[in-house]
């Protein structure tokens, strides 16, 4: 069974959040986005990983990425990245 993820990276020299999906794990997306892969993440090397959400259908995930984007509000994402947290503290 495949498995899609949505995912929040954050690159603290430009202080930015980028949401995207994956069906080939979080970790290995984000190697490819610290590996300049990605056009639109490139000036922000490097990018850790804040949040990840699993999903069965590659639909839900991106219906998830889309919803997290439809927010434009950062105080939105560090919700989604500080409740996730907590779950992992528990």
């Amino acid at each position: 069974m495949d498995m899609f993820q949505t995912y929040i990276i954050y690159s603290e020299s430009k202080d930015q959040y980028y949401t995207g999906h994956t069906s080939v794990g979080a970790e290995k997306r984000l190697a490819r986005h610290n590996d300049g892969w990605t056009q639109s993440t490139k000036s922000g090397i490097p990018w850790t990983l804040k949040y990840v959400k699993s999903f069965r259908d590659k639909s839900e995930a991106i219906k998830w990425e889309n919803f997290i984007k439809a927010q434009k509000s950062r105080s939105f994402i560090e919700r989604q990245i500080a409740s996730e947290e907590n779950e992992l503290k528990n």
